[in-house]
This record gives structure tokens, C-alpha cells and sequence, in this order.
């Protein structure tokens, strides 16, 4: 299934169309790093607000939430903004929420400051992706989008370490005024360089939340969720499982999780490719190829460094799954595309819940840090049979339509 986007801007040069890209991108930077840094610095941040470590882990929930939430909120006021215009609002709300952050004074603060800095999320990754796709022909914008998210798996590898070391000598509220600033600095970067990109004059609250009584919608927000999850419950416990499933010192762990980045990195351009030649496709290889991976992992983890390979596909192909499942969500969206790219966020944002909190479950009940890992093959799996089904919906429509 394919769409067309129904809002264009005049085809920018090389030149402009990467300076685009790359003010673009450095918003999700911002975003990549504020989302995860607060797991590197939680004993300073349960220090700094009075709370436990368990408690004060309970302000990264509150940014998921607000992901969730946020997602389906900003496409039903903000569909017919002009996006340029509105980026620079998402923005915008991105630094004084990430300085509200900063100044937090209790746990109750900090929570609620989380919780509104996740809310512009999934909307500036949706309207950026949409204005990316804007600038190309149609049949490169899989591409397009894969060169914004970058910055998200950029921060994974850059960003996150960088802002967990200031965070550690210069206190916690640091990192949070150090993301308020790179917010600060894509609202720039987003006038100067983005085109102005018009939003849809036909858009209304109303029809972008029909999209929601859409089975396909659903069909692929579950399979994303599901599917994702399956990677983050490897993901959540990556730590324990080297130092206490592969054997290996703590000093190992960096590395493992600059592997896992790096791994995001190359997936996310080569989903670009992949997507550009079959959505549908590149969405079903990758949900059974990531039970395969994390098959992989579960089956080397014990043996040290012959793990690390496995980590590395672990990552690209869920990378590629991620690409896959917003694309197909705007394309089955239809009309309804901003709330389609802006959902894809707030579904992975609940696959990473679910696997952290499943993983956790093994754990605690006495499986080993090794559980997890078959949790997340059971997901990926589970995701697949999802995209199945959605494909099998699609093929018997597409025959009654031609009968």
C-alpha cells in the first residue's frame, strides 16, 4: 500500500535539502539524549529530589506517558499548522520543559516536568518525518525520514555517554540544560534552514482520529509494539546479562552499549533503503528476523565476547522495524497522516515498557538474567504474527476491490 503526501515543498537543492535534514535531525538528538540520560543518572537524580532509586525511575515512565499521550493530541490540533511553524513550537516546548526539569525541586516537580517534555515527542519526530518526505519524490522517502530519525540513534552513541558524564561532575541538572540549550539551538537551525512547508488545509481534529477506527492502524501500532518490545527487553537488562550471563567486567558494558548504538546507527540507514523498495516488505523481514537475532543473543550470551555480533544485529534489525512500522502507519493511516507518524512513536514507546516490565517479571521470578532474552524472541515472534495478519487483511481487501 502506498500514499502520496498530500502537502509538498518545491524540490530544495542538494545543499539545502541536507541543511534541512541536519536541523531536523538535531532535534531528535535533543530528544534521543533526554530520553535515555535519565537512566544513566538516577542515583543522582534520586540523591538530588529525596527519593529512592525505584521511585525516582518512576520520572521515565512519566516521559513515556507523555509520549503516549501527546502523540494523538498534537495531531488533533495540529494538523493544519504550518509545520515549519510548528516545529519551532515543539521545540520550543522541548527546552522549557527540559529546563523545568533542570530547576525541579521535588520528585512531584521533576515527575510532571517529565511527563510534558515527553508530550512534543512523538509529534516532532511525525510532523519532521512528514516535511523530510515533503522534499523528495516519493519513491525516496524512505530515505528521507531515515536521515531525520538518525539523529535519535546518533544520541544513543554521542549524546547519552556525553550528558551522563557532565551529568556526573557537574550535577544531573546539568544534562537537562544541556538538552534545553540543543532544543534551543534546532529552533534556530529549523528557521534557517527548513522550508516553509504549509500543514494541511483540509485537516481536521476530527478526521485525523477516524484514522483510529482504522483495524489496519491498530494492526500495525500492535505489531510495532509488540515487536519493539520484543528488542527492549534485551535492551533494559543488557548490563546484568554481560556481567552476569556472558562472565565478562563491568568495563565491558560501554562497550556492549556502544555496540547496541552503533548497531541503531547503520539499521536506521539501511531501513531507509530497504523501506524505499517494500514497506510491507521491510516490516515483515524485520519482525521475524529480530526473533532470529535475539535467538542469536540468546545463544552466544553465555560465551563473552561472541555475544557482541549478536548485539549488534539485535539492533539493526529492530531499527529496520521501526522505520517499517512508521512508514506503513502513515500509509494506512491515509488522510490522517500526521497522526500516522506520530503514533509510531507513542507505539514503540509502549513496546519499550513492555519489554523492560516482562523482562522484569523473568527476573524476578527467578529465571536469570538470561530470561529476558527469550521473552523478547516471544515478542518478536508475536509482532510478526501481528504483520501477518494486517497482510492478510490487506490482500483479501485488494482482491474484493479488483472482484
Amino acid at each position: 500500500m502506498t500514499t502520496t503526501t498530500e502537502v509538498r515543498t518545491p524540490a530544495p537543492t542538494t545543499r539545502h535539502f541536507a541543511l534541512a535534514v541536519l536541523a531536523l535531525a538535531v532535534g531528535g538528538f535533543a530528544i534521543g539524549t533526554t530520553e535515555f540520560v535519565t537512566m544513566g543518572l538516577l542515583p543522582q537524580i534520586s540523591e538530588g529530589v529525596g527519593v529512592s532509586i525505584p521511585q525516582a525511575g518512576h520520572v521515565i515512565a512519566a516521559y513515556a506517558l507523555g509520549v503516549v499521550v501527546g502523540a494523538p493530541l498534537l495531531a488533533f490540533f495540529g494538523a493544519r499548522w504550518p509545520r515549519r511553524g510548528l516545529l519551532v513550537v515543539l521545540m520550543g516546548a522541548y527546552a522549557l520543559f527540559n529546563a523545568l526539569s533542570a530547576v525541579a525541586t521535588s520528585f512531584e516537580l521533576l515527575a510532571v516536568a517529565r511527563f510534558l517534555d515527553g508530550l512534543p515527542h512523538g509529534g516532532y519526530f511525525g510532523v519532521a518525518s512528514l516535511v523530510a518526505a515533503s522534499m523528495v519524490s516519493p519513491e525516496r522517502r524512505g530515505r528521507a525520514i531515515a536521515w531525520v530519525l538518525l539523529g535519535l540513534p546518533v544520541a544513543n552513541v554521542v549524546g547519552v555517554p556525553l550528558a551522563t558524564v557532565l551529568g556526573q561532575h557537574l550535577g544531573w541538572r546539568a544534562s537537562y540544560w544541556l538538552v534545553a540549550l540543543l532544543a534551543a539551538l534546532t529552533m534556530v537551525l529549523v528557521v534557517a534552514f527548513v522550508p516553509a512547508c504549509p500543514g494541511n488545509p483540509e485537516a481536521t481534529g476530527r478526521r485525523e482520529l477516524a484514522a483510529l477506527g482504522k483495524p489496519q492502524v491498530w494492526l500495525t501500532m500492535v505489531a510495532g509494539a509488540v515487536g519493539f518490545g520484543g528488542m527492549f527487553a534485551l535492551f533494559s537488562y543488557i548490563a546484568p546479562t554481560v556481567t552476569e550471563v556472558s562472565g565478562l567486567p563491568g568495563s565491558a558494558v560501554p562497550v556492549f552499549l556502544l555496540t547496541l548504538g552503533v548497531g541503531m546507527v547503520v539499521g536506521n540507514w539501511a531501513a531507509g533503503v530497504l523501506v524505499d523498495r517494500s514497506v510491507l516488505g521491510s516490516l515483515l523481514g524485520s519482525s521475524i528476523g529480530l526473533g532470529v537475532v535475539l535467538l542469536g543473543f540468546w545463544a552466544t550470551a553465555p560465551h563473552g565476547w561472541l555475544a557482541l555480533p549478536a548485539a549488534f544485529a539485535v539492533t539493526f534489525v529492530g531499527s529496520v522495524l521501526a522505520l517499517s512500522m512508521m512508514i506503513r502507519l502513515i500509509d494506512v493511516a491515509g488522510h490522517a497522516e500526521t497522526l500516522g507518524a506520530a503514533m509510531s512513536h507513542s507505539s514503540l514507546n509502549v513496546g519499550n515498557a513492555l519489554g523492560a516490565w516482562l523482562g522484569g517479571l523473568v527476573i524476578a521470578s527467578g529465571l536469570g538474567f538470561r530470561a529476558p532474552i527469550l521473552v523478547g524472541v516471544a515478542l518478536a515472534v508475536a509482532g510478526f504474527l501481528v504483520v501477518l495478519v494486517s497482510a492478510a487483511v490487506q490482500s483479501r481487501r485488494s482482491e474484493g476491490a479488483r472482484g
